[in-house]
């Protein structure tokens, strides 16, 4: 089945930046075979004057913490206070699975294709994420404490090697190992972690230079977490370092010198008050760099025209200078970017003949696409969710006319309300013992 896209501008967001206006895309099964070029087609979409894209990549987030949204969004150490016993004490593995296929539906709807989601339950997420046909990275997550799928972290690096044995030859699902962060697991399992990746070639996510007290900690050690991480052999080209916000230009260095890449969560970052990171030296560094939501209890939003849009102005304030940063470099970031953070830019994050047919058409009759001087800015400062048409994840459609194709979203949502009935009576408990 061949299908033509045409009367669209063709944003590449290959490494030349390339760009077609007036043209057409056409795709076989799940491969672009053609850019720009008239060949034989069964199908013909009249995109009308649509802007199509590579699908977004989502480099960092945690899908099935929809129920955590908007939950004191404000508290103080939210993270020890609030969310880990709450889901110690409520996040069943039903929830999680039911949560998660509501974040699906939430990420295609704006235009995310490829998400490295870090989480619980792995193995039930992948399950979930190849059922709904979307390509996705899964981390089994790792802490050294009772959570709600492990006892402690030993238990959970178990978890996570069955994972990766049982997912790890998947077209669409890529296992991943998730050790939460530098202060929650000892260095011994860290260094077990490192064997396991080194051997098996598995990518790592991981929460670095976060948060207040991780840096207070490793200051305290006289160091940093990043150099504390090369010590335990972690750095390496699997290794994501997600958040990265305090890093000194030593620590920048390091992940230089290790081609770590960085999963950029200017949202979440911003409204915990953590700080910017100094992204400008982490791209003049040549770090590959992707932009991530974080979970819905962080982010609040899945979506990546609010972190383009955040990006972009955050930076530029940052560094007192508006030219830093323009739209084209910005949209490049949230596909070709990402897909290079998850080692999947030999297949996606770009429009190019032979790639993965992960397409994003967005409409630009709204009112707030008029007028398209500049494609790339409007995605940036104009677009949001509601301007994406349609969706194809490997040559399959997801999304037409701004709605899920065979997907009854109530029906997913009210599924979801019903598998959270301990996790609000809990939520009441716990916001009790808080303000107690």
């Amino acid at each position: 089945m061949r299908t033509r896209i045409e009367n669209i501008t063709i944003l590449c967001c290959d490494k030349d930046l390339t760009t077609y206006y007036n043209s057409s895309l056409t795709f076989e099964n799940d491969g672009i075979i053609a850019i720009n070029e008239n060949v034989d087609y069964d199908e013909c979409i009249d995109g009308k004057n649509g802007i199509l894209i590579p699908g977004f990549v989502n480099t960092h987030t945690h899908l099935s913490m929809i129920p955590f949204r908007s939950l004191q969004d404000d508290l103080y150490d939210r993270l020890r206070k609030f969310l880990f016993p709450l889901e110690k004490e409520s996040m069943t593995h039903e929830l999680a699975l039911k949560s998660a296929k509501v974040g699906v539906i939430e990420s295609l709807l704006s235009g995310v294709t490829t998400f490295m989601d870090m989480y619980y339950y792995a193995d039930g997420l992948a399950q979930t994420y190849d059922e709904m046909g979307v390509r996705a990275v899964v981390a089994q997550n790792m802490i050294n404490q009772s959570m709600c799928d492990a006892k402690d972290e030993v238990e959970a690096f178990e978890l996570a090697k069955e994972f990766y044995y049982k997912w790890k030859d998947h077209p669409r699902i890529i296992p991943a190992l998730g050790p939460h962060g530098t202060t929650t697991l000892t260095s011994d399992t860290l260094k077990m972690i490192s064997q396991f990746s080194k051997e098996n070639n598995v990518l790592v996510s991981m929460h670095v230079a976060e948060m207040d007290d991780e840096m207070a900690y490793f200051r305290n050690q006289q160091t940093t977490p990043i150099q504390y991480l090369e010590s335990t052999d972690l750095l390496d080209s699997n290794f994501i370092s997600v958040h990265t916000i305090h890093p000194t230009q030593e620590d920048i260095n390091i992940l230089q010198k290790h081609n770590v890449a960085v999963a950029h969560c200017i949202g979440a970052n911003t409204k915990a008050g953590k700080g910017i990171p100094p992204l400008k030296e982490m791209v003049e560094a040549k770090l590959r760099i992707g932009l991530g939501t974080d979970g819905p209890s962080s982010g609040n939003t899945l979506d990546l025209f609010v972190q383009m849009n955040s990006v972009a102005k955050c930076h530029k304030v940052h560094n007192h200078d508006r030219r830093l940063f323009p739209a084209k470099q910005i949209v490049q970031m949230a596909t070709l970017g990402g897909a290079s953070v998850l080692h999947l830019d030999h297949l996606i994050g770009s429009l190019e003949v032979g790639k993965k047919a992960d397409l994003v058409l967005i409409e630009t009759d709204s009112i707030n696409m008029y007028p398209n001087h500049d494609p790339y800015s409007l995605l940036v400062y104009s677009a949001n969710p509601s301007n994406v048409d349609s969706v194809w994840v490997d040559g399959v459609l997801k999304v037409r006319y701004k709605n899920c194709v065979d997907i009854d979203v109530k029906q997913l949502k009210q599924e979801c309300i019903e598998a959270s009935t301990q996790f609000n009576q809990s939520i009441e408990r716990i916001n009790q013992s808080i303000n107690s």
